[in-house]
């Protein structure tokens, strides 16, 4: 048995987990933050037979795409007089970030 952390981005988190129930892949899904960006992700937890783990990694690969985001950055504090003309930055935000580690026991009470 394995537990599958997967990282992915709030926008694709929804259509990953119906994916992942479609094929009798349960989880667990939980809101976080993090990453440069600090901005909302969710962490699913995924306990799956060793035989599913390729399934479960097919589907999580299929819904969670990277894509490019054009964000202007906080300025730093100035001083008076100071001016700061922030030009739109492109980064990529999306994917995911997946850890497989195997399971000693497991419970479901």
């Amino acid at each position: 048995m394995k537990l599958i952390v997967a990282v992915v981005q709030g926008e694709d988190a929804e259509r990953t987990v119906v994916a992942l129930t479609d094929k009798a892949i349960n989880s667990t899904r939980i809101a976080s933050t993090g990453g440069f960006l600090q901005q909302g992700n969710v962490t699913l937890m995924i306990g799956v037979d060793d035989a599913q783990v390729a399934d479960a990694l097919r589907i999580i690969h299929e819904n969670c795409h990277e894509r490019s985001r054009y964000l202007t950055p906080v300025p730093p504090l100035a001083e008076p007089g100071e001016f700061f003309l922030s030009h739109p930055v492109e980064v990529q935000v999306g994917g995911a970030t997946v850890f497989v580690v195997p399971v000693d026991s497991f419970e479901k009470i």
